[in-house]
């Protein structure tokens, strides 16, 4: 066999395999879904400005993988489980969805992620924080790329008992993602000699705090937690001002809130508030350009931690499809794991096997009117919060996958 024959065969070889990398993206189309609140009282924790940060993503890959067209399906799951249920079902089983990023409540996202594991399909998480998740309900699919009921609730009473604080009172929404940080709060509360004073749950979606207001007043507890989002936490907050729960000495705080919620209540309402977060658009030169690109496109509104997260989730998902040579959910899950993140908000961060992100946190305080030099100049960085002393061990882990 002459030289020039086997080196006509090699090649011919190469161009072969090359193709089948590429046949590997299941109907020459990668599907990313985007699911959670577009309209309701969390749409602006995620909504239409996640889809834009996703779509971002998109751009900034590329907008193909491999030759291959990316495409981006929304979906309104209106918070409701059987609504947000039969639209992954539908997704999954006929419009070949290869991967959903999820920023559904509690209920909504622990029934897409059976269905997610049950289809080899990545679920990347960015926005619901149920700890089942990455714990109890785990999958091999599952990917936390932001806090969850474990983390948040840890790093805030951590905080204030750090500041002196022993008694606690929550106001909570009254659903799943309500009732795991309340009960978070409460363990590590009892664990550092603290006590709950009283609790009481409030409907999603009211506008009237002041019967709750009322019984946090009269419990004397040194701080009030509100553990809720969206709509819901800046009413709530907002009343808390009214009814002077600060100035008559008790401290109130809450968890996990985004930076919408504060743009909400204002900086004369929310002034003084701590907070914990994984993002905070004016960080550090890398966060400032990306979020420069992301306000001009986003009507001059900041991204949300939520909404930063669900680029990351896009653009890690689509270095792994294109480094894994395939839209296959194993081998994508593979590849995201091991492979360390590294974009705008995140250098060298891990995933760990139970799939959460290790990311640091940080501790902001909303600033004074006075302290704020521009519209969105708003949280004032206390500390870095590394992220083993926030996430939950392995070793407490009771996820089945993992002791197997």
């Amino acid at each position: 066999m002459t030289t020039k024959y086997k080196t006509t065969l090699i090649a011919a070889a190469l161009l072969a395999l090359g193709g089948a990398s590429q046949a590997q993206i299941s109907d020459d189309v990668v599907r990313i879904g985007v699911m959670g609140d577009q309209t309701g009282p969390y749409s602006g924790n995620g909504g239409p400005g996640q889809v834009l940060a996703v779509r971002m993503a998109v751009e900034d890959f590329g907008g193909k993988l491999n030759g291959k067209t990316i495409e981006v399906v929304v979906a309104d799951d209106q918070n409701k489980p059987d609504v947000g249920t039969n639209i992954a079902r539908q997704w999954i089983e006929r419009d070949k969805v290869d991967t959903i990023i999820s920023n559904s409540t509690s209920a909504i996202a622990l029934s897409v992620s059976t269905m997610m594991k049950q289809h080899n399909k990545p679920y990347l998480i960015s926005g619901t924080t149920t700890a089942d998740l990455t714990g109890k309900s785990c999958s091999p699919m599952n990917m936390q790329f932001l806090l969850d009921t474990y983390a948040m609730p840890k790093a805030t009473v951590q905080s204030l008992m750090k500041q002196g604080v022993k008694s606690f009172f929550f106001v909570t929404v009254d659903y799943a993602f309500g009732a795991a940080l309340q009960a978070e709060a409460t363990k590590f509360i009892e664990a550092g000699g603290g006590k709950v004073a009283g609790a009481v749950k409030h409907p999603l979606g009211t506008t009237d705090f002041s019967s709750y207001l009322l019984q946090a007043q009269a419990s004397k507890a040194q701080a009030v937690v509100f553990l809720s989002a969206g709509a819901d936490l800046s009413n709530a907050i907002k009343q808390a001002s009214e009814y002077r729960l600060t100035k008559n000495g008790q401290i109130v705080t809450t968890t996990g809130a985004t930076i919408n919620t504060v743009i909400a209540m204002g900086l004369p309402v929310g002034q003084g508030l701590q907070i914990n977060t994984p993002f905070y658009w004016d960080r550090d030169a890398d966060s400032r350009a990306w979020a420069k690109r992301f306000l001009e496109r986003n009507k001059g509104v900041p991204p949300t931690y939520i909404m930063a997260g669900s680029y990351s989730a896009t653009m890690h998902y689509l270095k792994a499809v294109q480094a894994a040579g395939t839209d296959e959910g194993k081998a994508v899950v593979a590849k995201m794991k091991s492979t360390p993140i590294n974009d705008f908000e995140m250098k060298n961060v891990s995933i760990r096997e139970d799939g959460q992100v290790m990311r640091p946190v940080y501790m902001v305080q909303v600033k004074t009117p006075a302290e704020s030099k521009g519209k969105n100049d708003l949280y004032t960085i206390r500390g870095e919060i590394a992220p083993d002393q926030i996430f939950r061990p392995l070793n407490e882990n009771p996820c089945d996958f993992l002791k197997k």
